[in-house]
């Protein structure tokens, strides 16, 4: 029999400060996105607020779910969920919806997902149950190549759709969780030390053969030994040299900035916005990976800052809910939604300003997206399940 007095008692003891600004945000997404894409030509990109909302209701609805459900037990069928999901990361490769060049995106009845995205949220899972066992020896290397494997594979093959973006988030909260459960020193620093090493190989490889005056056929077969493909490489190159291409690969950079530093301190006002109305802003990623850029421009800098404030406030209770939890499982849970969602917004609103290449790394609860913001609720939600079991119920 479903004891509902206790679920309300639960929904009672929930962070209510996470709650308030994940509501805040949500809502400042629905109308900025409207405020992206209300000017379009296409009726369905005019409506995409609309799909928006019904997004977040069922965000919400995970939310709260999360939130009941102990998160002692998620790890339990944790393995099942990530085999499936490797399944339909295979699937999307074979058989998924080419985009843009990108095979990201499975159709099901009408309804199109990112395996990728419930990719990110359950190889965390497993991460958290493996380095949460009594008797893991994280002080082995067998244990940590184990780890590595069970984070790598899903790593390459959404490297493979390709999208790198997604794929750079396994990286740094696969290194926090590991520093937060006790991984030695000497791994985690061996870590850093080849992350740098294929940062600086992969930037030598790009640039040093026309420093040394080299062919163009020889510097094009140099730069494939990057591993990176013909518009990362376009992307990196514009980052480090913006006038090289303007208009193209550094067309989206110029005009973010553009439109950023245009809000002024107040902005130019709510659908004003000329980057976004003129087209600069390209209307397919104003209301997604550039959301950022269009409520700069429209609040300027107080609404920046007031974004800034609401997810300052989201990580900073996200990290005391760690400090709170009760066992290791619900702190290193709570570590990877939080350092996830914290490196999407880095990332995402770095890009914007010009301090990082551009990549598809969208907003959390301000970017269009379905799978995307079910994803980020229901982390959210095994965030406040730890929370409210930080005590007795």
């Amino acid at each position: 029999m479903i004891n509902f007095e206790r679920y309300l008692g639960i929904i009672r003891h929930m962070n209510w400060v996470i709650t308030i600004a994940i509501g805040l945000l949500m809502m400042m997404g629905v109308f900025f996105i409207y405020s992206a894409c209300y000017s379009s030509e296409e009726l369905f990109v005019r409506s995409l607020y609309m799909k928006q909302i019904t997004w977040i209701w069922v965000g919400f609805a995970c939310y709260i779910f999360f939130a009941i459900y102990d998160y002692r037990k998620i790890g339990r069928l944790s393995w099942w969920v990530y085999a499936g999901v490797l399944f339909l990361l295979v699937f999307v490769l074979i058989a998924g919806t080419k985009v843009y060049g990108a095979r990201r995106w499975l159709d099901f009845f009408g309804i199109r997902f990112q395996p990728s995205e419930l990719a990110k949220i359950v190889t965390l899972i497993v991460l958290a149950r493996i380095m949460s066992r009594p008797d893991v020896r994280l002080w082995e290397f067998r244990t940590i190549a184990f780890i590595l494997v069970v984070v790598g594979v899903p790593f390459l093959l959404v490297l493979a759709e390709p999208d790198l973006g997604t794929a750079m988030i396994f990286v740094p909260v696969t290194f926090l969780m590991m520093f937060v459960a006790g991984v030695p020193m000497r791994f985690l620093m061996s870590f850093v030390g080849m992350g740098t090493a294929a940062v600086v190989f992969i930037i030598a490889a790009m640039f040093l053969p026309a420093i040394l005056g080299m062919s163009e056929a020889t510097q094009e077969k140099v730069m494939r030994y990057s591993g990176l493909r013909a518009h990362q490489r376009d992307r990196i190159m514009t980052f480090f040299q913006p006038d090289k291409d303007p208009l193209g690969a550094g067309w989206n950079k110029t005009q973010s900035e553009i439109a950023v530093g245009s809000g002024g301190m107040w902005g130019k006002g709510f659908k004003q916005g000329t980057q976004n109305i003129l087209g600069f802003l390209p209307k397919s990623v104003a209301h997604t990976d550039f959301i950022y850029s269009v409520i700069a421009e429209e609040k300027g800098f107080f609404g920046s800052f007031s974004i800034l404030l609401l997810f300052g406030t989201i990580i900073a209770a996200g990290m005391q809910t760690a400090i709170m939890a009760r066992d290791r499982m619900g702190r290193l849970l709570v570590v990877a939604m939080i350092s996830m969602i914290f490196c999407h917004v880095f990332i995402n609103i770095a890009m914007t300003v010009g301090l990082m290449p551009i990549t598809g790394v969208p907003l959390p609860l301000l970017s269009y997206g379905g799978t995307f913001m079910v994803v980020t609720m229901s982390a959210l939600g095994i965030v406040q399940s730890v929370y409210v079991r930080c005590r007795p119920l």
